[in-house]
């Protein structure tokens, strides 16, 4: 093989501190050797930019569970209460125990208290990005810019995740988006920015609790299908049409890699049984609960255990309420009704997701994050609703509401080895923001890191530019889930 083409396909050389060494211009040289002619192929899209982290060695094959509440979840009425505070700012639920002497939680997770011994709570995440789109890039990228954007500029630590776990030898993707972590109505909120779209999840839409719910292109097994496949991706024919241009540079060994694992997925038992909830007893499901979230989290789980190192899934649509999103300003729904019509189904998919990463041996490995944007302003504001609905009163009508927080907000952590049963930081009596323990977006990101075996202090990825970019600028993991060790 000569050197030229070790320089445009071999995986990245890591350094020392895990430094990738492969450059932006290696991918787009790349892809200007005639791999365009796959580009119908979506799936094979995805897989075949990935050749510059092929080679790469294999990490412990922990993983993270990243459930998103997208819109931002009011962290008084979940994990935060403050019974004590004036009506001005406190709601009309109350705190009730856990199974952990000092520790409460709203009463609206009767579930989730009696599982406290397994979760950790972080009630003091401050930042500065008012707006959805800012607020999520802050915490799902670390950018520190507190003006929303329509596009993001860093990559979200899951794309790079992907990155420095990419191996085109694995038979599932290291990276799946169950209802994904994307958009914010015309806002793009998460994705790989500068490492490019190979890195990018495998993404599930739909409903997986619907009787007609499947995942496409996985686990195709009529055998007549598997041949036209073949012949579809290139195996055969279409490999051949541009033997003649590419062999000459020597790439087709390449093709062949990003080729064949694309069509691992599409005729592997293994990944279609993992997306596949059907395989799990009745019992399962209903514990879950017969709804999209439950069953989001179902399959989250599945994932997991069959390898995937990367799982996101995001709680929003119908079960929100009417506005489909935790964005609980008065103008969109009363924020208690809405609060109490959700809380039920996240409740119950968030607890059993946790139980049954203990119960099956999950929970050094397993990292699971329950979280939004932001919190909700203490202060409860009364405008009139924009139109009537689930948890929304008529057009016109003056009801309650909670407008976006950054100042403060609050985070379940559980599994991935962590310390549970504890609270970390505290927010003032009416929960405006922290007077202890105050933690910023970098700190949770290089908590993510870490657990991924990450070192996120030395660790940079080449921008557009080719320009080295820590993946945390500033931040280091949180002492009181990980201990004190250091990478």
């Amino acid at each position: 093989m000569s050197q030229q083409l070790r320089d445009v396909i071999d995986s990245p050389a890591q350094s020392a501190s895990g430094r990738p060494q492969a450059s932006a211009l290696q991918r787009r040289e790349f892809l200007r050797l005639g791999l365009t002619g796959f580009a119908s192929w979506g799936l094979a899209d995805m897989l075949r930019f990935r050749g510059d982290a092929a080679e790469a060695a294999s990490l412990e094959r922990t993983a993270v569970i990243l459930v998103w509440l997208r819109g931002g979840a009011s962290h008084l009425e979940t994990f935060d209460p403050k019974p004590e505070a004036s009506s001005e700012f406190r709601g009309p639920y109350q705190p009730i125990a856990t199974n952990v002497p000092g520790i409460e939680v709203c009463e609206l997770l009767p579930r989730l208290s009696k599982i406290a011994d397994k979760f950790a709570l972080l009630r003091s995440m401050a930042h500065t990005g008012g707006g959805h789109p800012a607020g999520s890039l802050q915490i799902l990228a670390g950018d520190p810019d507190a003006q929303d954007k329509l596009h993001p500029v860093l990559p979200d630590w899951m794309t790079i995740a992907s990155h420095l776990r990419a191996d085109s030898r694995r038979r599932i993707p290291n990276y799946v988006a169950v209802n994904p972590v994307d958009n914010y109505d015309s806002f793009t909120i998460a994705g790989p920015t500068y490492l490019g779209p190979g890195y990018e999840p495998f993404k599930i839409f739909g409903d997986p609790s619907q009787p007609q719910f499947e995942v496409p292109n996985v686990g195709v097994k009529d055998p007549n299908q598997l041949r036209t496949l073949t012949d579809r991706v290139g195996l055969k024919a279409t490999l051949d049409r541009f033997r003649r241009d590419v062999d000459r540079l020597g790439t087709m060994e390449a093709t062949d890699r990003f080729e064949q694992q694309a069509l691992n997925l599409l005729t592997n038992a293994a990944a279609r049984d993992a997306f596949d909830l059907t395989k799990e007893t009745d019992a399962t499901r209903d514990r879950y609960g017969r709804h999209q979230w439950g069953q989001q989290c179902l399959m989250a789980r599945r994932l997991v255990e069959a390898g995937v190192d990367i799982v996101t899934t995001e709680f929003d649509g119908p079960l929100c309420g009417r506005v489909a999103n935790w964005d609980d300003h008065a103008v969109n729904q009363h924020v208690f009704d809405a609060m109490k019509f959700r809380a039920p189904s996240l409740d119950q998919a968030v607890s059993a997701l946790i139980e049954d990463v203990y119960a099956r041996g999950l929970d050094k490995r397993v990292l699971v994050v329950v979280t939004g944007e932001f919190g909700r302003t203490p202060r409860i504001s009364y405008v009139a609703s924009s139109g009537g609905g689930v948890a929304s009163a008529p057009a016109g009508t003056v009801q309650p509401g909670r407008d976006h927080w950054p100042q403060a907000n609050s985070m379940l952590f559980a599994g991935g080895g962590i310390r549970t049963g504890q609270i970390i930081g505290a927010t003032d009596k009416r929960g405006e923001g922290p007077i202890e323990r105050r933690v910023g977006p970098g700190d949770f990101l290089a908590t993510i890191y870490r657990h991924l075996g990450i070192d996120y202090r030395n660790v940079t990825i080449p921008n557009f530019a080719g320009r080295p970019v820590n993946i945390v600028s500033q931040g280091e993991a949180i002492r009181e889930l990980v201990g004190g060790a250091s990478l």
